[in-house]
């Protein structure tokens, strides 16, 4: 398996690949294909790895900037990160993971977000922080990893892009 940026070829095969990691997934409205075609659209997709296995893609992740209520900048929101599920179990997604936040580290982030299953984000760093809130998610459920030592805290917003019926 190798991880690499997306480029123009890839498009059609990360919109497939991140249909099939989230169909009947129970905590997904199966629109983060429309998510990560949005961000693109609007120019704020930062960070867009795919793994590839044989020459296939296999697997994606997406990292594009988020807002915090007190100013910081440099801060990131990871997501979608899709693998197909023939692929899922083998540490495809913990690689892109770990490239993308090396990624972030390199370009001097101040920091990332999740929101998702803590004990699956928890071995990459992210944790729960009470300072930090996203709204209509349940605390658990949200998580950060600063990535510099520069002090933020506040409601995070992400892009418009993540919610369904943004006309980008």
């Amino acid at each position: 398996m190798i991880t690499r940026l997306e480029n123009p070829a890839d498009v059609a095969a990360i919109h497939d690949v991140t249909i099939s990691a989230f169909k009947g997934h129970p905590h997904s409205d199966q629109t983060e294909h429309l998510i990560v075609d949005r961000l693109r659209q609007a120019g704020t997709l930062s960070i867009s790895l795919i793994a590839e296995v044989d020459g296939d893609v296999v697997g994606h992740i997406a990292f594009s900037p988020v807002a915090l209520s007190d100013g910081s900048k440099d801060w990131f929101g990871l997501g979608p990160v899709s693998v197909l599920p023939a692929f899922q179990g083998q540490g495809i997604g913990g690689a892109l993971i770990r490239r993308g936040l090396d990624m972030l580290r390199h370009q001097a982030a101040a920091g990332c977000v999740v929101m998702g299953d803590p004990d699956f984000y928890q071995k990459f760093g992210f944790r729960n922080d009470p300072q930090f809130a996203l709204k209509d998610c349940a605390p658990q459920y949200f998580l950060v990893q600063p990535l510099s030592s520069n002090p933020a805290s506040g409601i995070v917003t992400f892009h418009p892009a993540f919610y369904a019926g943004v006309d980008q």
